[in-house]
């Protein structure tokens, strides 16, 4: 197995390059996320391994054997050359790149009654990230990020997601052919409004919908929720008047999974 000594080997490069985005590659930080992927069965491409690591600790040793067999190209290397690959301040004892999850819009439309996250100017990839891990965690269908978002494949946004990105169809789009696919695909656009909107427990959210997430601070473009089939607005005690985005995803989201479970358990004669 090959050691990086120098941090001016090309592959120190690659792994920079696809932290800045500037990659076809996405750059996976820590063995959560790099077991994650082989488990998702996304091509990985390079692995580098903190040198102390690979001998003394077992997780890695045997993370470094399914990395081996799934054919990735596996290097061992210095502390300051892992420094120099890692973006994090205190860098995992393993990094890897692998190829971008490739879905498109169809992906998201399987399930009979669609559940769709839509997220518009969401800049801060940590925020997306925990949009996208909300989504999973709560049964979407999958998440359509539009507008000036940040990255859902960036590696801040990828640590945020904790996984879920790798697993949950994702698809980026320009946010008015999103929306022109949604409606096409029977899709009511559910858009979340800090006021003047329904209560979020007095909507009906069992039937095939796109809850539609304005990014940090100005929110959705007023065009947007005008034109929207619901306009929701989150019950909060004075003086609050925002939630953080993700908060608000996973708040419409549990809802909408909590009115779908118990349509379920009541089948079609009512409840038993």
């Amino acid at each position: 197995m090959r050691r990086i000594t120098s941090r001016q080997n090309p592959l120190v490069a690659r792994y920079r390059a696809a932290a800045r985005g500037d990659a076809a590659t996405i750059l996976l930080d820590g063995i959560h996320l790099v077991s994650d992927a082989l488990a998702a069965r996304l091509h990985i491409r390079d692995a580098a391994v903190a040198a102390h690591a690979a001998d003394r600790d077992r997780d890695i040793a045997a993370l470094m054997r399914s990395l081996v067999e799934a054919k990735a190209d596996v290097v061992t290397a210095t502390a300051p050359v892992m420094a120099a690959m890692s973006p994090v301040r205190s860098p995992s004892p393993i990094i890897a790149l692998a190829d971008r999850p490739a879905a498109s819009l169809p992906n998201l439309f399987a399930d009979a009654a669609p559940l769709v996250v839509l997220a518009i100017d969401v800049q801060d990839p940590g925020n997306l990230g925990a949009i996208v891990r909300v989504a999973e965690a709560g049964g979407a269908s999958g998440v359509i990020v539009g507008g000036a978002s940040a990255d859902p494949f960036g590696w801040k946004a990828l640590r945020g997601s904790m996984g879920s990105a790798l697993r949950l169809p994702i698809v980026v789009a320009e946010t008015a052919a999103a929306v022109a696919e949604l409606r096409l695909r029977g899709c009511r656009l559910v858009a979340t409004a800090p006021r003047d909107g329904r209560s979020v427990f007095d909507v009906d959210l069992r039937q095939s919908i796109a809850v539609v997430i304005g990014g940090e601070g100005s929110g959705l473009d007023p065009a947007l929720i005008a034109g929207a089939d619901e306009r929701v607005t989150i019950p909060m005690q004075a003086p609050v008047e925002s939630l953080n985005a993700a908060v608000t995803a996973a708040l419409i989201v549990y809802e909408a999974k909590r009115q779908r479970t118990e349509t379920r358990r009541a089948g079609p004669f009512g409840p038993a």
